[in-house]
């Protein structure tokens, strides 16, 4: 499997260094070294690794990046849970958030729930949708605490959980926005720590690249945060099941401009995390 991924890189770097040459940028490799006809030209795949340009803007990221005719805000919560509380968390979970999610009371939906089957086991993932961005957010965060159930949910909540945190998100303008869907399917979460200044240019990319990857239906949803971890994005998958998962994404290796995209996104990497998610009961993307 490794082989088989590292060749394929090594492909794509090929065609990517052979489409360089056809438009006359010749690289020499020497010594381990990178070298050109022009040395001083500063968007050069070797000095990108180590120096990037923030081009000036005079709009933010979030305006440029996500649907201006929608004003959806999301959160996404992970809750660490003791091992021998995972079955009373998620029953727990099930009693309360679909209430919250069917009253219209409240201007928010619930996106899906999930427990992590592959990455921090006894984990739980929950993401919300807040429709009219900020303003909603708070309303439901004002309604929740003259909830005595919401309330007592949370003391209950609190003696099963190790630790939490969450982010609040906007979603990329070209990634489609989650809608219910029937199972089984798993779920799978990449998380991406980019480079700060890059997210603009991660953007460009991928507004291209989910042409690449919908051909399956296993697009659910790209964001990128607000508040919490910054520079972070999340991708969210959906596959029949792991060898789904692992067909479809050699799928994409065999189409024209794939590895392109691959090779340019890399270098603005700082980490990355892959998580495999199972849904819960009342998760409404099953």
């Amino acid at each position: 499997m490794a082989t088989g991924v590292l060749q394929r890189v090594s492909g794509g770097l090929g065609r990517a260094k052979s489409r360089a040459h056809s438009a006359g940028q010749l690289v020499v490799w020497s010594r381990g070294f990178a070298t050109s006809g022009s040395r001083n030209r500063q968007d050069s795949w070797f000095k990108s690794l180590f120096v990037r340009k923030v081009d000036p803007r005079k709009d933010a990221h979030s305006n440029l990046l996500t649907k201006n005719e929608e004003s959806n805000l999301y959160k996404i919560q992970f809750h660490n849970v003791k091992p021998e509380c995972l079955d009373a968390y998620n029953k727990l979970c099930e009693d309360v958030l679909p209430s919250i999610h069917a009253d219209k009371y409240y201007p928010c939906e619930l996106v899906g729930t999930w427990n992590t089957w592959y990455g921090e086991q006894d984990q739980a993932v929950h993401l919300w949708r807040y429709r009219g961005g900020y303003p909603a957010l708070t309303e439901v965060m004002n309604k929740l605490r003259q909830n005595k159930e919401f309330t007592e949910y949370r003391k209950e909540r609190g003696k099963m959980l190790l630790s939490r945190r969450n982010q609040l998100l906007l979603e990329f303008s070209f990634w489609n926005e989650p809608v219910p869907r029937e199972g089984p399917n798993i779920y799978e979460l990449r998380s991406y720590q980019l480079r700060p200044g890059t997210m603009i240019e991660w953007g460009n990319y991928w507004a291209r690249a989910i042409g690449y990857r919908q051909h399956n239906r296993e697009a659910v949803g790209g964001f990128f945060s607000q508040i919490g971890h910054l520079y972070m994005v999340h991708h969210l998958w959906a596959y029949k099941d792991l060898q789904s998962r692992e067909d479809t994404r050699n799928g994409a290796w065999q189409q024209e401009g794939w590895d392109e995209v691959v090779y340019y996104t890399v270098p603005l990497i700082q980490h990355m995390d892959s998580r495999i998610m199972i849904p819960t009961k009342a998760s409404p993307l099953q």
